[in-house]
């Protein structure tokens, strides 16, 4: 986590808004490994809750991500890609509602359970938002609906 990112979250954290952080995407097999510090730096800034997202490929974004790997990871490319076909039913991406986000199988499993056992430990016990939040601030306006054209 950047100091910049730690900044926001304690700002926030201070002025009393329920902070939380998103580790995503999550790269299987090349950045899955940074969650429990990304979780851990962002509860000691103030986060109370957060959650994840696995890398999606959809459209064009699957040969643009293919390309960027080959140029940056050549070493792992072959083995991200496993990865991710392994949790996309042996695709790159899964558009599926359901599973697009989580990805299913063992590798998915382990990045669940990395996770939540990051969260665990730093503290999150509930890894989601389930506080209430106030409406006291809103106000409903008496008009009805506006209209773009008077």
């Amino acid at each position: 986590m950047n100091d910049d990112a730690r900044a926001a979250i304690e700002a926030l954290a201070r002025a009393g808004i329920p902070v939380g952080v998103m580790v995503a995407p999550v790269i299987p097999g090349l950045t899955d490994h940074e969650m429990p510090a990304i979780i851990s730096a962002a509860v000691k800034a103030g986060a109370k809750f957060a959650g994840h997202v696995v890398l999606r490929l959809p459209y064009a974004v699957a040969p643009l991500f293919e390309e960027w790997l080959g140029r940056h990871f050549p070493d792992r490319k072959d083995k991200v890609l496993n990865r991710i076909r392994s949790i996309r039913g042996g695709k790159l991406n899964d558009p599926q509602f359901g599973s697009r986000m989580r990805g299913e199988g063992i590798f998915a499993d382990q990045i669940h359970q990395m996770f939540n056992v990051a969260c665990r430990k730093a503290g999150i016990e509930r890894n989601h938002m389930d506080m209430k939040l106030s409406t006291a601030n809103f106000r409903r306006v008496e008009k009805g609906q506006l209209s773009l054209i008077d």
